[in-house]
């Protein structure tokens, strides 16, 4: 069974859901090229969370079907505000359509019952706490994180 809406009746008009929806979908459109190449490839590697990168690990490459790829070069920089970028980020037209779906069933009540400045924070917050956990088990993973998943 996929949620498509809820029956949750809600008091306040969902403002930062929308915003947040908007916003992510303008960064996927725009600065993302909508999936297109190479819009796709330097957004990730630009703004996406690498917790090899953030160590300070040099790039490493990854083994695929057709041998080793090395996904970004190494950027110079301490690049922790990638944390809070990659929420923003997504991979695919799926992943992005998933996610704010998700937001958009289960955000409105969340904001309702929060209120809205309450509920940037706390969106905010998640995003940025799943982002650390996934680093601090994959430390020297040389592959971008990207995706609101863990804020919603």
């Amino acid at each position: 069974m996929f949620p498509y809406k809820d029956e949750n009746p809600t008091i306040l008009t969902p403002y930062v859901t929308l915003c947040i929806i908007g916003v992510t979908s303008l960064v996927w459109l725009v600065y993302q090229g909508a999936g297109l190449e190479p819009a796709l490839s330097n957004s990730v590697c630009d703004l996406g969370a690498i917790p090899g990168r953030l160590f300070g690990l040099p790039a490493q490459p990854i083994s695929t079907p057709r041998g080793p790829v090395n996904l970004c070069p190494d950027a110079p920089g301490f690049a922790w505000y990638t944390v809070v970028t990659s929420v923003f980020l997504h991979g695919g037209w799926f992943h992005l359509i998933g996610n704010m779906w998700f937001l958009w069933v289960f955000g409105n009540n969340i904001e309702d019952s929060m209120g809205h400045a309450r509920f940037v924070g706390f969106y905010l917050v998640c995003g940025i706490l799943a982002a650390l956990a996934q680093i601090l088990v994959q430390r020297d993973s040389p592959v971008p994180m990207v995706g609101a998943s863990g804020a919603i």
